[in-house]
């Protein structure tokens, strides 16, 4: 970017002024983690809120931040919850992982505030928490301590890309450092939550990834993408890659009672630490060659693929990658007992399969059922607990009302 950035003194100067000025009449000031209002900010529920926002819409967090609060007032009180607790609060939110950083970064705080008497002063002390990165703790510096601070999240890149025709990948890192070097440049020394805040209005309600209400906008008069007309080819990103389809059943292992198995997943990985039906994988198709005519063909032949399990465990490594430890102890019993799951019925589940997106990859899920009575029910558990595997047996209400399930997992049981 030359001297720099593409645009006058005169706009670089008067960008942060036009954009405060258009905040105050119309940005929102009604967000329960907003604390431009009040002269004694508190960092831990801006944290809070930044890590939920990560990749998530502020509708789809409000409730779930409003919970979060009613459960855990401080940071003291997150840190000292048990995981379960803290997992079945955030579940259906996803990207999972954050949770257990979040879990794990209000443990490390409590550390700081008891070794200090407050939370971190510093944009390297919030950079040293579980999960938090440099446009998350300077949202945190800003918007939590009023102190300076710079953010360059995704909402800020847009509206960057678009003002001063930045047509580097966003994805790389030349054009991450020409993206933050121009914040810096932008970002008031004095008032830089009102700035922060600001800009990720702007993102949110004007300047949209489709749709920009440009007309709107208090920066038109020297956003060079709307001099161009090419508003929307801004951000310029790298195409990805089609996502490949994972194709894998869903075991509802019920008990003569109506109680139906659940497993803790293991911490790491997909949906660490929340709780899931048995999974067994039945089979990947490349992203490359995934098309709706191969997963239709896939689907069709379903009720084959179900007995796939025995030919996975052939393939040592696709076998202990794609099954728990869990899942495996269950396949072998199934095997051994000759027990097979059914399909279950469409009158009961019309959607089945479930097709759930991931980051990676879209993963269709076969719900089948096998109802096994009180003595096999008992050579389970004998097997899972010698294993030290962490299960429970609930009925579908139970399991949505007392434990942290993933979306998927709440779609199969509606």
């Amino acid at each position: 970017m030359p001297t720099q950035f593409s645009q006058s003194p005169t706009a670089l100067n008067s960008f942060a002024p036009r954009l405060l000025d258009w905040f105050a009449e119309n940005g929102r000031h009604d967000l329960p983690w907003q604390q431009h209002q009040t002269d004694t900010p508190n960092p831990y529920i801006v944290w809070l809120s930044e890590v939920m926002l990560q990749q998530t819409q502020v509708t789809t967090v409000l409730p779930y931040f409003a919970r979060f609060i009613e459960s855990f007032p401080t940071v003291q009180d997150l840190a000292a919850a048990e995981w379960d607790t803290v997992a079945e609060h955030w579940a259906g939110l996803g990207y999972y992982a954050r949770a257990r950083n979040l879990h794990k970064g209000a443990k490390q705080l409590v550390e700081v505030i008891d070794e200090t008497g407050d939370f971190p002063q510093t944009l390297a002390g919030w950079e040293a928490i579980s999960g938090v990165g440099p446009s998350t703790a300077g949202a945190i510096m800003a918007m939590g301590l009023h102190h300076y601070g710079v953010i360059c999240d995704g909402n800020v890149k847009r509206v960057l890309t678009r003002w001063a025709a930045i047509d580097g990948d966003i994805t790389k890192s030349a054009t991450t450092k020409d993206l933050w070097t121009l914040a810096e440049r932008l970002t008031p020394t004095e008032n830089s939550g009102l700035f922060a805040q600001a800009m990720m209005d702007m993102g949110a309600t004007l300047c949209t990834r489709s749709k920009p209400a440009c007309l709107l906008c208090p920066l038109k008069e020297d956003c060079l993408a709307h001099a161009q007309g090419r508003e929307t080819d801004y951000p310029v990103k790298a195409k990805k890659q089609p996502k490949p389809s994972k194709f894998s059943d869903a075991l509802l292992i019920e008990s003569a009672d109506g109680d139906i198995l659940w497993l803790q997943r293991p911490d790491n990985g997909i949906w660490g630490g929340l709780w899931s039906l048995p999974l067994q994988f039945v089979e990947k198709v490349d992203g490359k060659t995934n098309n709706k005519a191969t997963v239709k063909k896939t689907l069709a032949n379903d009720d084959k693929l179900s007995n796939m399990p025995n030919d996975v465990r052939s393939n040592e490594k696709v076998y202990e990658a794609e099954f728990t430890t869990a899942e495996q102890i269950i396949n072998e019993w199934l095997i051994k007992n000759e027990l097979v799951a059914k399909s279950v019925s469409n009158t009961l589940l019309d959607d089945a399969p479930i097709k759930h997106s991931l980051t990676h990859f879209h993963w269709y899920l076969t719900p089948r059922k096998l109802t096994i009575d009180a003595t096999q029910v008992t050579e389970l558990n004998q097997k899972l607990a010698a294993a030290e595997i962490d299960f429970k047996w609930l009925t579908e209400q139970e399991a949505q009302d007392s434990l942290g399930l993933p979306r998927a997992m709440v779609k199969i049981l509606e």
